[in-house]
């Protein structure tokens, strides 16, 4: 079960009990109506963390965080205002809930400006609703190093070819919430994140400094008894190191690509950009219009759920307390539906989907994907072509749709790795690569809140020799 802070008494590592988070929202908003506002909305939070880093055995880094912010946002009729502080004193919040309201007084008027309408709002007992997102990490900076000298020693005993080391981190953080306006929304929980990170080089004997290698491989989790052992994940990271030495250059060439599956989640994060309010409303995205179009071959699913226990991207409302629902987004390959905030869904003449914050808990398949169609064979329908391991560079333009990006991975041959390449560029649109996406590995990966499979995609081009 989740343990969130009682009413009066702040949790373990926090400063500030949810009760008193409620009576700064009630004085806020109480103060904005007699100001003359004619709605508001406030979030006041508080984060704690922990971080330390070590390098070749040696501590590097031990970082305490501790924030905590006020965000006001007023209305005066269609005119909105923002404004925040982290200081929570009486004068603060006064000082800071008149700098809104000034604001919003001298903004111009805008017709998609207001809040959630009522029937969207999560009801008090949808908010409550226990995701059981927080699991506090009872760890102290001493405890941290260690765990993080155990990945790290992991990783330099694997092979005498890891001659060195980017580092190893750990970081402990846990958070909690409360906002509310005045339509009548009163929610917010605490929640907690923590990883494990490990970046080992390697190195041909002989030739070092001429043939060096990095990786690099991490656990994150809410709670800290899930993550990965440090060990299992400093061998991990040095395999993934190991296996990239030697790498070649290719001639450039057109064929087929699969990304791994730690990878392929940025091709749902570039849908999710894509099919977002801002990009939509804006008239900046390659997807515009496509609700109800097919973009993705008929195989493909993609579901969302924001009330999966412990999920990265698990919420009971959204950031403007809109109920969050789970959904098919994109039903046989043809969209279902965008990611839309009160604001954007308002721009566009459609109703909020409850993102105001983004995306939750995305799930790509496809209909076609077997229990046993893991990485092996996955290669085997890649038959001939590149499998993409590494991702460099922010080459995508959302208003086109042209992906180009350099990339590292191995070049495969009868569904078999022959050899590691780097030093390439690989490039496409990706209105054809999402079309093009011939397979959806077994071998599913959470990043963050999305989760997915290596994917297949028919072709993109190489850039090399």
């Amino acid at each position: 079960m989740s343990r969130s802070p009682s009413s009066a008494t702040p949790a373990p590592g926090f400063a500030y009990s949810r009760a008193q988070f409620q009576q700064y929202i009630e004085d806020a908003l109480s103060f904005a109506r007699s100001l003359g506002a004619s709605d508001a909305a406030v979030e006041v939070s508080e984060g704690v963390g922990l971080s330390v880093s070590v390098r070749k055995g040696e501590s590097e880094n031990v970082e305490r965080n501790r924030d905590k912010s006020m965000g006001v946002t007023v209305y005066a009729g269609q005119r909105r205002g923002n404004a925040s502080t982290s200081d929570f004193s009486r004068t603060a919040l006064e000082q800071t809930v008149r700098a809104a309201h000034d604001i919003a007084r001298f903004t111009a008027e805008d017709s998609a400006a207001g809040l959630p309408e009522a029937d969207d709002i999560a009801t008090p007992a949808q908010a409550a609703r226990d995701l059981d997102l927080f699991h506090p990490w009872a760890i102290d900076a001493e405890g941290a190093l260690q765990v993080a000298l155990r990945c790290e020693a992991a990783a330099l005993n694997v092979d005498a070819r890891i001659t060195n080391s980017e580092g190893a981190g750990v970081s402990a953080q846990q958070s909690h919430f409360f906002a509310g306006n005045s339509g009548g929304f009163r929610g917010g929980y605490s929640s907690s994140r923590h990883s494990l990170s490990v970046a080992p080089i390697a190195s041909t004997p002989g030739r070092r400094g001429e043939d060096m290698q990095r990786d690099a491989w991490y656990t994150s989790m809410r709670a800290p008894g899930e993550l990965a052992a440090p060990e299992a994940v400093g061998r991990y990271a040095a395999e993934r190191a190991l296996s990239r030495l030697k790498s070649r250059k290719i001639k450039t060439c057109e064929v087929p690509v699969l990304f791994e599956s730690s990878l392929a989640s940025g091709l749902l994060g570039a849908y999710v950009q894509a099919t977002s309010g801002g990009a939509l409303y804006r008239k900046s995205s390659f997807l515009q219009g496509s609700l109800g179009q097919r973009v993705l071959p008929a195989h493909i699913d993609v579901h969302e759920d924001p009330h999966t226990p412990r999920g990265k991207g698990s919420a009971p409302f959204d950031d403007e307390g809109v109920l969050t629902r789970q959904r098919d987004v994109v039903r046989a390959g043809v969209v279902q539906g965008y990611f839309l905030s009160t604001y954007s869904a308002r721009k566009l003449g459609l109703r909020t989907t409850g993102h105001a914050g983004g995306s939750q808990n995305l799930a790509l398949t496809s209909r076609l994907t077997a229990a046993g169609d893991d990485l092996d064979a996955m290669l085997k329908k890649l038959h001939r072509g590149l499998f993409v391991i590494e991702l460099m560079g922010q080459g995508v333009n959302y208003v086109t749709g042209d992906y180009s990006r350099g990339a590292a991975g191995f070049w495969v041959e009868n569904g078999h790795i022959k050899y590691p390449v780097h030093e390439i560029t690989i490039a496409g649109n990706l209105r054809d690569m999402f079309l093009g996406i011939g397979a959806v590995g077994a071998d599913a990966y959470t990043m963050g809140s999305k989760t997915i499979g290596s994917v297949l995609i028919d072709r993109m081009k190489i850039a090399g020799l």
